[in-house]
């Protein structure tokens, strides 16, 4: 199995990318010589990251029977200084929102996303730290290294 995209150069610094059928168009600034038509494409890889993970979360979810009053996902890529510049390392906030009966399976559905089942993050880890970290219901309940052999650990409300 393998997955396909193509890309087709529409003009100045733009492309628009099909891929599985979806359009994505990606664009330079203004300020490098694009139009600001699009996503620069380096967030994709983050974009990518979030939609991979948030999907197991939801899935495991549902099989379990819990569900979410909310689900967001935000995604911090931090950049190198010099070029080419690249991602060193990721950091995931899960903020979620339900009933205190859901709040264990929705811990349980992120890590189990992040240490099996999402292949972005596996691939991410392979060259950077991928770190988590879990707010449920405004409280920060978990953070972890994914990858690097750092276990999850809960939140008691102490900083030891």
């Amino acid at each position: 199995m393998e997955h396909r995209i193509e890309a087709t150069w529409i003009g100045r610094r733009r492309f628009n990318a099909l891929v599985g059928g979806h359009t994505i168009v990606m664009d330079a600034p203004e300020r490098v010589g694009g139009e600001d038509q699009g996503t620069i494409p380096k967030p994709l890889v983050l974009t990518a990251l979030a939609g991979c993970t948030g999907m197991d979360v939801a899935a495991l979810l549902d099989r379990s029977g819990h569900a979410l009053d909310s689900l967001a996902i935000t995604v911090d890529g931090e950049l190198s200084q010099g070029h080419p510049m690249r991602y060193t390392a990721v950091r995931i906030l899960f903020d979620m929102s339900g009933t205190a009966e859901s709040q264990a399976a929705a811990v349980a559905a992120v890590e189990r996303s992040q240490r099996e089942l999402c292949g972005v993050s596996a691939m991410l880890q392979a060259i950077m730290p991928v770190r988590w970290e879990v707010r449920f219901n405004g409280a920060l309940v978990l953070e972890g290294l994914a990858g690097r052999g750092t276990e999850g650990r809960p939140r008691d409300g102490s900083d030891h």
